[in-house]
């Protein structure tokens, strides 16, 4: 598949080839199915704890005697039937954690960028710098190739805190390293802002030579 190019101002600045191994592929639903339940899973801390009738503090007295009150016999006021008593079957603390195969994981991102490239939703601009973090510059590039307002995800070459910076304080738009994105993070975002670099390293992360990613 071939897209154009764009300068930050918008204009066509050439042409480049998506690699088929990534952007070409047939998409794999469940795969990515997979990849968002375990990205949501792994993102829970687990910590949830609610006291039982052993652990709630109170009840060692017979709250009434035994007969005569023509009411249900208790022994306690931290039985799970009365208010403020313990709860019977509550949530305890555990790990939600879910492991996936790392060829699953790889199929599941090339999937999700093959989506977007079939919806005609990634743009490819060429790399640039900035000296100093400003907003305004990115917020105007993103104007200029029609991503105003649009949830975006930003795929750079490698970690550059400028741009991060700059684009941090925009509501809807993320950046990322190329080579760090989940399938959750493509499919969460509408658009793919992606920097001509970052193509080789798409493929080189997540292509049929890709890493242990």
């Amino acid at each position: 598949m071939t897209v154009d190019v764009l300068t930050k101002d918008g204009s066509k600045a050439g042409s480049v080839e998506l690699p088929e191994s990534v952007f070409g592929i047939e998409p794999n639903e469940h795969a990515m199915y997979q990849a968002v339940r375990a990205y949501l899973a792994n993102r829970r801390q687990g910590t949830h704890k609610i006291k039982t009738r052993a652990e709630v503090s109170g009840g060692g007295k017979k709250p009434f005697k035994q007969k005569g009150t023509g009411g249900a016999r208790r022994g306690s006021s931290r039985s799970p039937l009365n208010p403020g008593g313990g709860k019977i079957h509550g949530p305890k603390p555990h790990l939600y954690t879910i492991e996936l195969p790392i060829k699953v994981k790889r199929l599941a991102r090339k999937s999700a960028l093959t989506l977007r490239a079939r919806e005609n939703n990634l743009v490819v601009v060429e790399d640039f710098s900035m000296s100093a973090p400003k907003t305004r510059e990115v917020a105007s590039m993103l104007k200029a190739v029609n991503l105003e307002g649009a949830k975006v995800l930003m795929l750079l070459p490698k970690v550059d805190e400028t741009i991060v910076r700059s684009a941090r304080n925009i509501a809807g738009v993320s950046t990322f390293p190329a080579d760090k994105i989940s399938a959750y993070d493509v499919l969460n975002h509408g658009k793919l802002l992606i920097f001509k670099s970052a193509i080789e390293t798409i493929a080189k992360s997540f292509g049929e030579e890709g890493g242990d990613q």
